[in-house]
């Protein structure tokens, strides 16, 4: 079989005339000759208002009741645009993440894919049917639903992709690529017209919207190449592979996070930190940026999140006061500007010359991390946007 899989954002399937549009880009595809896969987010804000919806009832739900109930908005798309395609004279059917033999973690609200069996999936292709994959949702080995968190969708279509040896993966928004900066804050942002799997994971995990930074992990490891473009227009888009930029410092982009939470304690003795590491277990709060020193005299953590997955965390910070006696510092007012490209750190200019941005903005530096294609920076989150525009000005529009 050629299959590819295509993977329709909630913007493109936001109505019942852009699922009859998307309808008509798969049924395109397949007179091409491909066997396809489509993968679809829920209709537009349909997630975000069953989260409402949740909270209305209970402020805090159970995250496994949530995840039942967040699971719908995807199986209405997948079911609408099976029908729209169905209305094109093509034969089509809807599974969900479950019946698409999907398999996560027990991770509710914020599930990893640890295995795809596609049996149902090859069955339906080998039938001749177009097959539409509820995006964002699968089930754990205990037979439960489970979602996969912010951005989910791009993560099953990419795995899908992988599992079912894909020629390529399309993934359609409302943006028609990947930009040096989010449009929306830098009205000279550039399109990007290729990324390295590498620099689209930093990418992601520094914040950009675009694509999932599990989705790129599954890509990498298979080699499949991802195509990011627009649903209402005929673009070529960002492709995202091995490539490589032949420059050695080459930064392709400034992205960033408005607010991050920044937990910081001193500690005299080590099981005081293994009891900090249990709750943020019990949690699931996944650090992403993390500063741990033995100085001597003691020991100093100093953890960086996303409130994005947090879960109930009102109980979080009040049992973390109760066991430490308040003495954790925990700010909620900082974020992260950060700058990506391959070898951004092969020798120290790149970094110089963002401390100097900052300090001649008199940006408040309250720490950095690094990585082999990633500098960031934890600062006020009030100033987050304006340092973005400055550091985009000077690393990407002035360097043409």
């Amino acid at each position: 079989m050629r299959v590819v899989v295509l993977k329709f954002g909630g913007s493109s399937v936001a109505n019942p005339e852009k699922i009859l549009r998307v309808a008509e880009k798969v049924v395109a595809t397949r007179k091409k000759g491909y066997d396809v896969v489509v993968v679809v987010s829920a209709m537009g804000d349909t997630t975000d208002n069953l989260l409402s919806l949740a909270k209305t009832v209970n402020p805090n739900p159970h995250r496994r009741e949530l995840d039942m109930l967040l699971s719908v908005g995807e199986r209405i798309s997948m079911a609408l645009l099976s029908m729209a395609i169905a209305k094109l004279g093509y034969d089509a059917i809807s599974l969900t993440g479950s019946q698409s033999g999907i398999i996560t973690n027990d991770s509710h609200n914020n599930a990893r894919i640890i295995e795809i069996r596609p049996y149902r999936i090859q069955d339906e292709l080998e039938r001749g049917k177009i097959v539409i994959v509820a995006g964002y949702q699968g089930v754990s080995y205990r037979k439960e639903i489970t979602t996969l968190g912010r951005g989910g969708s791009d993560t099953t279509a990419v795995a899908l992709a992988a599992a079912l040896d894909a020629q390529y993966c399309e993934i359609y928004s409302d943006v028609d690529g990947v930009y040096s900066a989010d449009p929306r804050v830098v009205e000279n942002a550039e399109k990007l017209e290729h990324i390295s799997y590498q620099s689209m994971q930093e990418y992601a995990e520094a914040g950009a919207k675009v694509l999932n930074s599990q989705a790129v992990e599954f890509a990498k490891k298979k080699g499949i190449a991802i195509y990011c473009k627009s649903t209402f227009s005929d673009g070529s888009g960002t492709v995202i592979d091995k490539f490589l930029s032949q420059k050695k410092t080459d930064i392709i982009g400034v992205t960033y996070e408005e607010k991050i939470i920044l937990l910081q304690k001193r500690f005299e003795l080590y099981k005081d930190v293994q009891a900090l590491f249990e709750i943020l277990d019990a949690y699931r709060i996944v650090g992403k940026q993390i500063r741990f020193e033995n100085d001597g005299s003691g020991y100093f953590l100093s953890l960086a999140f996303s409130d994005e997955n947090i879960y109930d965390f009102g109980n979080f910070k009040k049992l973390i006061n109760e066991r430490f006696g308040g003495s954790v510092t925990i700010r909620e007012d900082t974020g992260t500007v950060s700058l990506i490209g391959d070898g951004i750190n092969q020798d120290y200019s790149n970094m110089r010359n963002m401390l100097d941005i900052l300090n001649a903005n008199n940006v408040t530096l309250v720490g950095i991390t690094t990585s082999s294609f990633r500098i960031s920076a934890i600062i006020p989150a009030l100033q987050v946007k304006e340092t973005v525009r400055s550091l985009h000005k000077f690393f990407i529009e002035e360097r043409k």
